[in-house]
């Protein structure tokens, strides 16, 4: 039995969303949800005629999510940082309209440091996993932010059925590199593809998503579709998108903003008001919607679920 500690960020069940807000709520998948008892990590794909898929219309609430005013499905699904469909927030809401193209199943690849490692369909991955609604506060390094209610399932589940080894330091993620679908990556703006990478312990927080979808709905090309990682408590870079591979691995993993800026992107990345970007403060935030700015909190308010994560460690020079 899970005994739930209040905490300040529980959003009262009068705080929820409003059900007109989300648009086509069950039109994601049409059966019930369902928590497989076999192994999702086996060699063999478990048949999707015998196990149910899940779906949005039976959602856990989380125990985390926050109580501030969500920003509007309009914002967060057509203001976005997204460089593999240009470099401006308006390009990937028109650019993205027709991805993942749908003819082409999407596999996710398990290895590295891990005893079951293994590739996917898409919906082979998810389905032992019940879905929950995360309210999670959202920060981006240029100083906006947004509130957004994620679905998805905590990236921890997914880890312990993977079983990584004693040698499994770090667990990298890397982005789908397919230029014709994802025009952006045509250019070298990055050093493609987008590679990002979290310590074991950061992937194993409660806190850490990975998201299927946001609003009630599936995850659009534009927000990372048709699965991505979520972590609030730092900035959106490292939230990476649109996955196709997920690796254990021994040594720091160098990711594509590490390559670019190092001095600028640091591989931890947690939102902390007192270590300014070199071309940019840090210590106010903008909400979209809101005209006034609010101070940044440290670990974008997560203090209390992941300070612990950082003891003894210098966050100025482990930026």
């Amino acid at each position: 039995m899970w005994i739930h500690k209040k905490r300040a960020s529980d959003i009262p069940e009068s705080e929820v969303t409003d059900h007109k807000t989300y648009l086509n709520r069950r039109q994601f998948l049409n059966s019930s949800a369902a928590i497989v008892t076999a192994s999702m990590l086996q060699s063999s794909i478990v048949d999707a005629a015998e196990t149910p898929k899940p779906t949005f219309d039976k959602l856990l609430k989380s125990d985390f999510s926050t109580e501030d005013k969500l920003t509007s499905y309009e914002s967060v699904t057509t203001y976005n940082n997204f460089y593999e469909f240009g470099t401006d927030k308006a390009s990937p809401a028109i650019l993205a309209t027709k991805f993942p193209d749908k003819s082409k199943p999407w596999r996710v690849t398990i290895e590295g440091e891990c005893d079951k490692p293994g590739e996917y369909d898409y919906d082979d991955l998810i389905r032992p996993f019940t879905l929950e609604e995360r309210i999670y506060r959202f920060r981006c390094v240029e100083g906006w932010s947004m509130v957004i209610p994620w679905v998805g399932f905590p990236l921890a589940d997914l880890i312990k059925r993977a079983q990584p080894n004693s040698r499994a330091k770090y667990v990298q993620f890397t982005t789908l590199y397919d230029p014709e679908q994802m025009p952006g990556q045509s250019r070298k703006v990055l050093d493609w593809p987008y590679v990002e990478g979290l310590r074991i312990d950061e992937a194993m927080n409660p806190l850490t998503l990975l998201s299927v979808g946001l609003y009630g709905n599936e995850l659009l090309g534009q927000n990372g579709a048709p699965i991505r990682l979520v972590v609030p408590w730092k900035y959106g870079f490292k939230s990476i998108k649109s996955i196709v591979n997920i690796r254990f691995v021994e040594e720091m993993p160098n990711s594509a903003w590490m390559k670019a800026g190092p001095r600028e992107y640091g591989f931890y990345s947690n939102v902390n008001p007192d270590v300014a970007h070199p071309r940019w403060s840090q210590s106010r935030e903008r909400r979209i919607g809101e005209f006034l700015k609010r101070k940044t909190e440290m670990f974008n308010g997560y203090q209390e679920e992941v300070a612990g994560l950082y003891t003894g460690m210098d966050l100025k020079k482990n930026f």
